[in-house]
């Protein structure tokens, strides 16, 4: 199956960042994600913009992407404010691509292969329950005059898009298209998590509900931690950033990892200043 990892490194500059870089284990979990898919049989690219180009080339990673990588994230729209939207990029990514595709989070390894999936419509990460602090109901959001929401089911649960795949591509235009609109038809917000996850993940389910198209998921939601198909840094990089010897044991682990099963790649790890810390 064809996948698409993706870097906007706009949001990133919007929260004050001077000169772009990722974690050591944010690198370490992307090489990993890449090499994966690929071992089991899939093909992935990776979308970014130019400043993201730049420093996945300076650190020789481009042969971790068999797709390639496409500057595509730049023609981002200059109505999706990247503080709010940080994955606005990701969505703008997926439209990219021609027919269907896999979208995976650079923070999430899918340990298994995924081909048995390509008959269904939609498969997402996992499903989420409608909390009204992070998905309130769309009275929440104050929008431009003239924007009204379309008639949609509010009662359908959003899905985590870690990991998404779109069968029909008219069906993942619609839902892109929906999503920017309510993006750049947003007139601010405190917060930093609602609008984005609204964009994001409610409005997937919300769509898929109004035409009809059956999601299933990766992964259960009970239980999430201890699922052996798929491993989602996300919560557990406040972790990582917090203690030391947790962040150290990690990256030697994923070393490892691409050392034994991924030997060919193993070099790259060298010539990522990064990671110099733990090779020594």
């Amino acid at each position: 199956m064809r996948a698409i990892h993706s870097l906007w490194t706009k949001p990133f500059f919007a929260r004050g960042g001077r000169e772009f870089y990722m974690e050591d284990f944010e690198l370490l979990t992307m090489m990993l994600s890449a090499l994966v898919w690929r071992g089991n049989g899939g093909v992935i690219s990776m979308v970014t913009d130019g400043a993201g180009a730049e420093y996945l080339k300076e650190r020789g990673l481009e042969p971790l992407w068999d797709g390639g990588i496409a500057e595509t994230l730049d023609t981002v729209p200059e109505g999706i404010d990247p503080f709010l939207f940080w994955a606005g990029g990701k969505l703008w990514a997926l439209n990219s691509i021609p027919g269907p595709v896999c979208m995976i989070d650079t923070d999430m390894i899918i340990w298994r292969g995924c081909s048995d999936l390509e008959g269904f419509d939609i498969v997402a990460a996992h499903r989420e329950e409608l909390m009204p602090d992070v998905y309130p109901d769309t009275e929440r959001f104050r929008m431009r005059e003239g924007y009204t929401f379309p008639d949609w089911d509010r009662t359908v649960l959003p899905c985590n898009t870690a990991f998404l795949y779109i069968k029909d591509p008219a069906f993942r235009d619609y839902y892109v298209r929906r999503s920017v609109e309510f993006m750049e038809n947003l007139l601010g917000d405190p917060s930093v998590v609602v609008p984005m996850v609204f964009a994001e993940q409610r409005l997937l389910s919300m769509c898929a509900a109004e035409k009809g198209k059956e999601i299933r998921t990766l992964l259960r939601s009970d239980g999430l931690r201890e699922q052996s198909d798929a491993t989602h840094l996300w919560g557990h990089k406040s972790a990582l950033r917090a203690d030391t010897a947790v962040r150290a044991a990690f990256c030697r682990r994923c070393i490892e990892r691409v050392r034994r099963d991924f030997p060919d790649f193993a070099p790259i790890l060298e010539r990522v200043p990064e990671l110099l810390a733990y090779i020594m």
